[in-house]
């Protein structure tokens, strides 16, 4: 064959590849732009016909507005602070029970209401429903709170519930005495209203969430199996109303949590014979176990976006957001390693993309002229939703690579189990619709909690475990969640009020309506 014939024959070849390539691509480029521009989410049941209720309304006067926020106060003011697993404010507790007596009569005496105490110190309602064959729900919330100390910088006291500027600051207000006490309230003003539920709901109060939950929580969880009880779903805290949190996002979030990561914690050590310093071995424990902690730094985890709840997150707010986001966030089919490489950057979404690793401790040495015998690290993870307990543990130890470094797992857990967030989805949708008709221009979207709550032991009652209070959150207010200024606003405790008030009435419908839905399969 002649040159000019290869040649010939190599131009053709290319212009096929080419062509080829050109083609994959323009249809590509038209699936996503579709997709793009007719995936929403959002609409399902919005459109739907939902069964009729004749919900009460709530109207707050100035008195019942003046009483609420006093109630909610005295709550703050209450030192219910969990120290430990071994030590916690018991005396607090007890007045915290008093004050809850005190403050809702028409709860503690209904007949529709059977209230028990649970190791002392938690919480157990069942609030009886008048259709027995609806499946009942649990609202769940903590009454402890970690500690706190005016001198770490508080514009307030921390247990003061003092007001500034329209907010009322102090520990619990955010985590987790809004729920606790708009929860109660806003039963108290349905009971005083004269409503009866159709479906049945309990309403539990942990005394130890802050260090585990393992009194409280597993204990009313132990108290349910007993007597049989399967939920429909569960309601705890967890995610909140994001409003210019998320960049370029237009108009509030509400975050609904439907898992959580998973959890570890795990000790690194290297021992060896001591020695003295004048004659040092080549390497010591500590030089050993840092290189193993540097290997673990430098080398974190696989990146997972798009294969856990979060592809469903950034899919439900696709359409709040400007091109080219909006392009990119429709299509995580196509578009997902690119978006976890740009949200790995930054430690806050770098949250979504892995799981993460992070060494909390590190210690070694008695004297300065002593070589250690011992070192020891602790490194914690919180476990991608992708991943398993066992996964992380074996790229753990196969990433140290040194049979010098023992490596012994403290406690941990895998992640839990995703919820449903779909049309058919009761707890989702009863949330979503309850969150909209109070607040019409947010975006509703399912999330995950990359912390951990009491609602983690409740998976073996139902298969839907939501994290969510509508506590709206601000640019900066995130770190005021275990932080100094914890606050809440006035008026937003008046709607966690209102709130959970309609959630309970919204809950008596028999079923969801059918849904009109726009979802795409791609």
């Amino acid at each position: 064959m002649t040159e000019s014939g290869q040649k010939f024959k190599i131009f053709k070849f290319l212009k096929i590849v080419i062509s080829s390539f050109l083609i994959a691509a323009l249809l590509l480029f038209t699936i996503a732009s579709i997709r793009t521009l007719s995936l929403d989410v959002n609409v399902g049941l919005q459109l739907a016909r939902w069964e009729k209720t004749n919900n009460l309304s709530l109207v707050i006067d100035h008195h019942q507005r003046e009483e609420l926020l006093a109630n909610f106060k005295e709550a703050i003011r209450i030192r219910t602070v969990s120290f430990s697993e071994k030590k916690s404010n018991t005396t607090a507790l007890l007045q915290f029970d008093s004050l809850l007596r005190k403050v809702f009569p028409t709860v503690f005496s209904s007949s529709l209401v059977h209230h028990e105490l649970v190791a002392n110190y938690s919480h157990l309602f069942w609030v009886q429903g008048s259709q027995h064959d609806l499946v009942p729900y649990l609202l769940l919330a903590h009454i402890d709170v970690v500690p706190a100390s005016e001198a770490d910088g508080w514009e307030a006291p921390p247990f003061s519930a003092q007001e500034i500027d329209g907010f009322i600051y102090g520990r619990g207000t955010i985590d987790d005495k809004s729920p606790v006490m708009g929860i109660l309230q806003a039963l108290e003003y349905l009971l005083k209203k004269g409503y009866a539920p159709r479906r049945g709901f309990y309403i539990g109060l942990g005394h130890d969430e802050e260090v585990s939950g393992f009194k409280g929580a597993l204990n009313i969880v132990r108290i349910m199996k007993q007597r049989g009880v399967q939920l429909s779903f569960v309601l705890d805290e967890g995610l909140a109303v994001l409003d210019g949190v998320i960049s370029g996002l237009q108009g509030p979030a509400a975050l609904i949590g439907i898992s959580e990561k998973g959890s570890a914690t795990v000790k690194l050590s290297v021992s060896m014979v001591p020695g003295h310093s004048s004659m040092p071995p080549r390497e010591t424990t500590i030089g050993i176990l840092a290189a193993a902690v540097k290997r673990l730094e430098d080398n974190p985890m696989p990146r997972l976006f798009g294969h856990g709840p979060e592809r469903e997150t950034f899919e439900h707010l696709a359409q709040k957001f400007g091109l080219p986001m909006k392009f990119i966030m429709s299509n995580l089919w196509l578009f997902a390693p690119l978006l976890g490489r740009i949200l790995e950057r930054k430690p806050d979404t770098n949250a979504f993309v892995r799981t993460t690793t992070a060494v909390t401790m590190f210690n070694a040495g008695v004297k300065v002229n002593i070589i250690p015998s011992l070192a020891e690290a602790y490194v914690n993870l919180r476990i991608h939703s992708a991943q398993s307990l066992k996964e992380v543990l074996d790229l753990i130890q196969s990433t140290v690579g040194d049979q010098r470094v023992k490596m012994e797992l403290v406690d941990g857990f895998d992640p839990l189990p995703v919820s449903s967030a779909d049309e058919k989805s009761f707890g989702f949708q009863i949330i979503k619709k309850t969150v909209l008709d109070m607040f019409p221009t947010v975006t509703v979207a399912p999330g995950i909690c990359i912390g951990n709550t009491d609602s983690r032991h409740f998976k073996d009652l139902t298969n839907d475990i939501y994290r969510f209070a509508p506590i709206w959150f601000k640019p900066g207010d995130a770190q005021r969640f275990h932080g100094i200024n914890e606050r809440i606003s006035k008026k937003n405790y008046e709607e966690l009020v209102v709130f959970y008030f309609s959630l309970i009435q919204n809950c008596d419908i028999q079923k969801l309506p059918e849904p009109h839905s726009s979802v795409h399969e791609l």
